[in-house]
């Protein structure tokens, strides 16, 4: 994430919405655990199991990107459980975590890419 924080503004009758980066991450944090065959995040590709497994590394394995016109570019870098297949994994994810940020914040989201930084027998 930015150090920075981002926000969507979105235009209503009333006023406006703005949503939080700190949000959309959250949204992409809950769609990804809830994914059957995720073991939890990595932070990054050469991290301790340790690390990767611990509550501390929740959601740091999340990247966000807001572009100028409020289009989302999402990256999660995950562990998956020994015995699940990959690329249908990392294809439920991506699908999980579009249907979950849109339907939640109806903003538009342009990718979600997952890398799988590793295979566990251990789950989150």
């Amino acid at each position: 994430m930015a150090e920075s924080k981002q926000y969507i503004t979105q235009k209503q009758e009333n006023g406006s919405v703005l949503i939080s980066e700190d949000v959309i991450n959250s949204i992409v944090t809950v769609a990804v655990t809830e994914t059957e065959g995720v073991a939890g995040f990595s932070t990054k590709i050469t991290a301790d199991i340790s690390d990767i497994l611990s509550k501390k590394s929740r959601g740091k394995g999340v990247r966000i990107t807001i572009s100028e016109d409020d289009r989302l570019y999402i990256e999660c870098n995950i562990l998956v459980i020994y015995g699940s297949a990959v690329v249908n994994v990392a294809k439920a994810v991506q699908d999980n975590v579009a249907a979950a940020v849109e339907s939640m914040t109806g903003l538009p989201v342009t990718e979600v890419n997952v890398n799988i930084c590793g295979i566990t027998t251990e789950q989150k």
